[in-house]
């Protein structure tokens, strides 16, 4: 049923007055923009294992909500997304779309580009021209074998068919390679600067493929043509020759004044739609004035950053997936009809895909590549997406391509896509910097005598910041670690490393693109002046005369663990000190949680590390800001019940207790009997695997000499005392009754600062052994540092270090049961606490 547009209102009286929202364009529009969020977010939750990128969800998300699918219900059809609201929907989509692609140009530095030498370009080249000759070739058959495709002229046809087949989706292979931890290595760098030249050519020949097409289908004078192509080439010297010296000038001034100016922001997004009607205007789509005007914004400074978070997020997060709904609703894959239509699709797709990897894959190895490197590259030269999608839309727009052309295309590139990520995964495998040194592992370093000027040893710390929030406690531990400085030098090495999520926004990938050649997504040569994290230790470093080094790592959280754990051991560190996830809320005073998935990447580092590991849980440790060295004054305190975790523990607070401005006191946590009688006590840890690890402690499954254990507690105690002589005190604590409150009263007594435990995962005290049937809040915190956590009344920062030991490395939750005298010994296979 034909409908007049123009008599469609904008909004309804409600139902109260007999009015139905869906037959009004905005409530209507809100219920299709709903629709197709909560659809695309479900998908790339399904989607997320295999590790494919947002777009393709969003493409299949747009397919199912089409005629393929849900979209075969008429009354669905006509009721959600009936005929006269495909225009309004389009056009809201197309906001989206000007203003995403505004966001491609930002992304793209055509210096860069330039500097990436010939290689890239060649490799670029032959990654077009081979299959957009395929892409010619294919064109007679499906014009020939599929009816209504002859209709379009011959020149457009050639021309979007090569077009959609040579084309490498530029934004989307960054999100590939990044997730890969592939976008700073050298193929990585490769592919990037190949997909550049590649994105840039495949505009080119949009501009041409629409000026070629005229508009629905018409047929006219191949001057008018000539006349649109000029046109395009006057509007991009415009841009170069006067709007970019424009934009540098507003860069700085926005620069200047602080970036509190809404006006330069608000003059660039007016920019950026009139670039689009000048496009629209000339004849070529609006989308590639918004691509061309991004090209201009300087890519140095911070007015980029600002743009990307002004927009990315409400235009990539609502506006773009109503693009890829319009575009679903076009999508008919039932038109693809018997074996003869999907034979095409077939082809289609084997001839894409031929021609992009085998004419990348050759040059590739013309360049030197090994065999490896090539044919992944050729993979991820094959990456299609939403790029793809507009030269498609476009095409049919321009009644270039029928229905069935156009679903058949559509599919090929959710196919070609979909398989770059596990293809990747499957044949690629680099050496990642350091993994031949994992046998290699370090606990920490402490020498027995005073630093000299012939002592090489030195601590070297990796310290992990989540948030500006961090800054402060973790500075002031490193204060107490750094010991004494011999003139200005000091044994203290630190890699500060900030730890940013990368997500789909441009700004991510803008970060990791930034990154030097260490094949990690990692910053560290080229640092951001506001990067806060990084200007702090830095000034640190400056007064405490430390050697600092700082790095982003910027990964996915679920590898992120995966970055920790190389840098600590490409840099041979000793410790790693992480934040633990909750912090002392300013306001309550109780611990508020600021992140459960960063709880994640801390249990696997802990799990992972290649050395010994510190969790710092901070209630305002050293007052909570930031004090100088001559300012320190701290009380710490070291809990040891013995145990290889609490060994480590002894051993850290041993190198504080050198600083003059702190204090450490070591109390040793001795068992003692309410009746006086001499009796001895035995507890058994039996695994129990079916206990769930969130919930329950978990302590290693080796089997270890007890006694062989206890001699070492004997000595590291004599080693400390040694080693700290007046400079820390050590005590011996009886517990005749409850450990845990004995504890707890340290941590309320408030005359610590910081308290040190061991994670205890082989404690040879039975006072900590029975402590596993607990139920426990984190069991990464041990049962002792659990309780601190999460004690009432509790003043004192607490610290928890694992030591890193092969032999204690494999963890389960235990049950502890009491063993009576001769019933069994050390070496029975299951760990077995005496106290006398």
């Amino acid at each position: 049923m034909a409908v007049n547009i123009t008599s469609i209102k904008t909004s309804s009286n409600g139902i109260w007055q007999g009015d139905d929202p869906l037959h009004f364009a905005f409530p209507l529009l809100i219920l299709q923009t709903v629709l197709v969020l909560v659809l695309s977010r479900l998908l790339t939750f399904l989607f997320r294992p295999l590790r494919q990128p947002k777009v393709i969800a969003e493409i299949i998300a747009g397919i199912i909500l089409g005629p393929s699918a849900i979209g075969r219900n008429q009354t669905y059809l006509h009721n959600v997304f009936p005929s006269w609201s495909t225009p309004i929907l389009e056009s809201v989509a197309n906001i989206g779309l000007l203003f995403f692609l505004f966001l491609v140009g930002l992304e793209l530095d055509l210096s860069s580009i330039r500097r990436s030498g010939r290689h890239a370009f060649t490799i670029a080249a032959a990654g077009i021209t081979l299959p957009f000759a395929c892409g010619v070739g294919v064109a007679f058959v499906l014009r020939s074998a599929i009816p209504g495709a002859d209709q379009a002229d011959y020149a457009p046809f050639l021309v979007f068919m090569g077009v959609s087949l040579s084309i490498t989706a530029f934004p989307v292979l960054a999100r590939i390679l990044a997730e890969l931890k592939l976008l700073t290595t050298r193929l990585g760098e490769t592919a990037m600067a190949a997909a550049a030249f590649n994105d840039v050519a495949a505009w080119i020949l949009l501009a041409l493929a629409v000026a070629l097409s005229g508009g629905e289908g018409t047929h006219h004078s191949p001057i008018i043509s000539l006349w649109v192509l000029l046109s395009g080439l006057v509007f991009v010297a415009v841009q170069i020759v006067v709007i970019k010296p424009c934009m540098s000038w507003v860069a700085r001034r926005s620069q200047d004044e602080g970036g509190e100016s809404e006006f330069w922001i608000s003059l660039t997004l007016a920019g950026v739609l009139i670039s689009g009607f000048m496009t629209d205007f000339i004849g070529i789509h609006s989308i590639f004035g918004g691509f061309v005007f991004g090209l201009m914004i300087p890519k140095e400074g911070e007015f980029t950053g600002r743009l990307i978070e002004r927009i990315e997020d409400f235009v990539s997060g609502l506006l773009l997936p109503l693009y890829f709904a319009s575009s679903g609703l076009k999508t008919n894959v039932a038109s693809i009809k018997g074996g003869k239509a999907w034979g095409l699709l077939c082809l289609v797709i084997v001839t894409a895909c031929a021609g992009k990897i085998l004419g990348t894959f050759v040059v590739a190895l013309g360049c030197k590549m090994s065999l490896t490197e090539a044919i992944t590259l050729g993979f991820l030269m094959n990456t299609k997406g939403l790029v793809e999608l507009i030269v498609l839309n476009i095409g049919k727009e321009k009644k270039v391509l029928n229905d069935e052309t156009f679903a058949i295309l559509v599919l090929m590139a959710l196919f070609t896509t979909f398989i770059t990520t596990p293809t990747v995964m499957a044949i690629y495998k680099p050496a990642r910097p350091g993994q031949h040194n994992l046998p290699h592992r370090r606990k920490l370093q402490f020498s027995s005598s005073p630093p000299s000027s012939h002592d090489t040893k030195e601590l070297r710390v990796l310290t992990c910041v989540h948030t500006s929030r961090d800054i402060p406690s973790l500075i002031n531990l490193i204060e107490t670690m750094r010991g004494q400085n011999n003139g200005k030098t000091s044994r203290l090495k630190l890699y500060i490393l900030r730890l940013v999520e990368l997500t789909e926004r441009s700004s991510s990938i803008r970060m990791v693109r930034s990154a030097r050649r260490n094949g990690l997504p990692i910053v560290g040569d080229r640092r951001d002046p506001q990067d806060h994290v990084a200007v702090a230790f830095e000034a640190y470093a400056q007064l405490s005369h430390v050697r600092v080094r700082p790095i982003t790592a910027i990964s996915s959280l679920s590898t992120m663990h995966e970055d920790v754990c190389t840098v600590a051991d490409q840099r041979r560190v000793s410790l790693i000190l992480l934040p633990f996830h909750r912090h002392r809320s300013e306001h309550s005073g109780d611990m508020e949680n600021f992140g459960p998935r960063w709880r994640a990447v801390n249990r696997r580092v802990l799990r992972e590390a290649p050395c010994s590991v510190a969790l710092l849980v901070d209630r305002g440790f050293g007052g909570g800001e930031q004090v100088s060295s001559g300012e320190v004054a701290h009380g710490v305190c070291v809990v040891f019940f013995g145990g290889p975790d609490d060994r480590e523990a002894l051993e850290l607070s041993g190198r504080m207790a050198e600083h003059p401005g702190v204090c450490v006191t070591a109390l040793r946590f001795v068992s003692g009997n309410t009746d006086g009688e001499d009796e001895r006590q035995a507890v058994k840890l039996k695994p129990a695997p079916s206990k769930n690890e969130e919930q329950s402690y978990t302590f290693s499954t080796a089997d270890v000499d007890i006694e062989r254990e206890k001699e070492l507690d004997e000595a590291a105690i004599a080693k400390f005392q040694q080693m700290t002589e007046s400079k820390a005190q050590y005590e011996e604590k009886l517990v005749r009754e409850n450990v845990i409150e004995s504890v707890l009263s340290i941590g309320r007594s408030g005359d610590f600062g910081l308290i040190v435990v061991g994670k205890g995962r082989f404690p040879t005290s039975s006072m900590v052994a029975k402590l596993a049937g607990r139920p426990a809040e984190h069991p990464e915190l041990g049962p002792i540092g659990d309780a601190l956590v999460y004690g009432h009344s509790v003043v004192s920062s607490v610290l928890v270090v694992q030591q890193h030991d092969m032999i204690h490395s494999d963890e389960m939750p235990v049950t502890p049961v009491p063993v009576l005298d001769g019933e069994m010994t050390a070496t029975d296979g299951h760990h077995t606490m005496t106290e006398p």
